[in-house]
């Protein structure tokens, strides 16, 4: 109850040092919402901060009813957190910058936000640095057990990938953050690792930086894919609720924005828009862009249940890709288990006799049938093709749903003949998970004693567990097509 307490003074200090410096969700003069909880807050009258347990936990939430297109937060320029506005606030910073010049813009960010942590309560920024998460699950940080959790090659690439990189700039940037004087344990790779995934899951896009920027309040939005906009899962127009509101007196820009928010020069501000109609106390949500769940993972460290724009990509033979002129990242099997157009195309082509590939060439490339019986090929190779790799993998779909739900239960188990009620797969990945952290403790895995670096771990692996459910179900899709 303490903490809690002391979270919510802490969030009520943060929103009112965001008024102070500017930050609104009025586009006037307009007092905050009468059920505003923080006043004086830079919140109540467009917005309000609440908790989604099923939907990315604290965001921001509807204080009325918001209509598409209308500016709902405003952040001025001079509350961003960029590479520049620290150095100017320190001059060490900034002559440590310039002596280093290899460094990418994204290890001086990330370096510049490390050594405001380092100043501690004296930090201009620090009612900031307060709101910011203690831990992230972006690929980076996953061990190695997490890793091979995820089961298929372009995963595991893709997270040691990460890993080495966040590695490398961490080993270039030592010796800045030793020159910065920064604490022992601000220089070490677990701190990196954490100012990184701070850079990576929440800085957004401003023109004179690379890097980006940290905007306080801004970065409260949780996440909408794109090509969907959430009511549930259905879009507000079907939600069967009769809820209507018109967007008339919007400006045409407005009403046909195609981007959630940008930095604009005019006002000096990043400005946010409602992508669509809000009804009172429901959650507003920024679409980053569109990314797959494995993109999620590494730049986030989330994933979607039901990602629009996820895809599975399976081994195809080499002179496929030869073959044709569609790039590798648009041969893949979508959400739906659908084959893309660009894998539809080359496998139709490739399925067809070299002598015979110039002549229905344009046929392949257009989107249609070469033959009936190049269909039956073409679709019988990919499904034999989904169906091998389901079988190569080391878990079947039914018992990944098995395991994430003995893995929810794992703190709540304690006793070892409860353990021989888990299923065999969940009852070795249990026992490979246990001793990734405590190789030895045979005793500790007997008596289900969850070491406290274990839990911490848990999240990254069941976000491992539920992305390989997700591609082996688009696979198994795919199948039944």
């Amino acid at each position: 109850m303490a903490k809690e307490e002391g979270d919510a003074a802490n969030l009520e200090f943060f929103l009112h040092w965001a008024s102070e410096l500017g930050i609104s969700d009025s586009s006037s003069s307009t007092l905050p919402h009468k059920d505003s909880t923080f006043l004086p807050s830079c919140l109540g009258h467009s917005l309000v901060v609440s908790h989604f347990p099923d939907a990315g936990g604290r965001g921001l939430a509807a204080a009325r009813e918001l209509r598409k297109g209308e500016l709902i937060l405003r952040v001025p320029k001079a509350a961003l957190m960029t590479s520049e506005s620290l150095m100017v606030k320190d001059q060490v910073l900034s002559a440590c910058k310039k002596s280093h010049p290899f460094l990418s813009s994204t290890q001086i960010l990330t370096i510049a936000l490390l050594n405001e942590v380092n100043k501690g309560k004296s930090s201009w920024w620090y009612p900031y640095l307060k709101q910011l998460p203690r831990s992230y699950d972006t690929l980076a940080g996953f061990g190695q057990f997490e890793i091979q959790a995820l089961q298929v090659d372009d995963a595991i690439w893709a997270a040691e990938k990460a890993a080495g990189k966040a590695k490398l700039e961490w080993q270039e940037a030592s010796v800045v953050m030793a020159e910065l004087k920064l604490k022992p344990a601000l220089q070490t790779f677990k701190a990196w690792l954490w100012a990184s995934a701070t850079i990576s899951s929440r800085t957004m896009h401003v023109p004179w930086d690379e890097a980006g920027c940290l905007c306080p309040v801004g970065d409260f939005f949780n996440y909408a894919a794109p090509a969907e906009e959430p009511c549930g899962n259905k879009t507000l127009g079907s939600c069967g609720n009769g809820f209507s509101m018109q967007t008339e007196g919007l400006s045409e820009a407005n009403a046909q924005r195609l981007t959630d928010a940008g930095f604009e020069d005019d006002v000096g501000a990043y400005c946010f828009y409602a992508k669509r109609n809000y009804r009172e106390k429901e959650q507003v949500l920024l679409s980053y862009g569109m990314y797959t769940n494995l993109e999620l993972l590494e730049h986030y460290g989330f994933l979607l249940d039901d990602n629009p724009n996820d895809m599975a990509f399976i081994p195809l033979e080499p002179d496929i890709y030869t073959l044709c002129s569609w790039p590798k990242e648009l041969l893949y099997i979508d959400q739906d288990g659908k084959p893309s157009f660009a894998l539809l195309s080359a496998m139709r082509l490739w399925a067809t006799p070299p002598n015979k590939r110039r002549s229905v060439g344009h046929l392949a490339y257009s989107g249609k049938q070469i033959s009936v019986e190049n269909e039956i090929t073409v679709m019988g190779w990919i499904a034999k093709k989904c169906q091998d790799m389901l079988q190569n993998l080391r878990t079947s779909i039914e018992q990944d749903k098995l395991l994430l739900s003995s893995i929810g239960k794992i703190e709540d188990i304690f006793l070892p003949v409860e353990l021989e009620k888990l299923p065999s797969i969940c009852s070795t990945e249990l026992r490979a998970f246990l001793e990734s952290h405590e190789p030895t403790n045979e005793e500790a895995f007997n008596n289900l004693h969850i070491p406290r670096k274990a839990r911490r771990s848990i999240s990254r692996w069941i976000l491992a567990v539920q992305w390989r459910l997700s591609y082996k179900r688009k696979l198994l899709c795919c199948i039944a097509e």
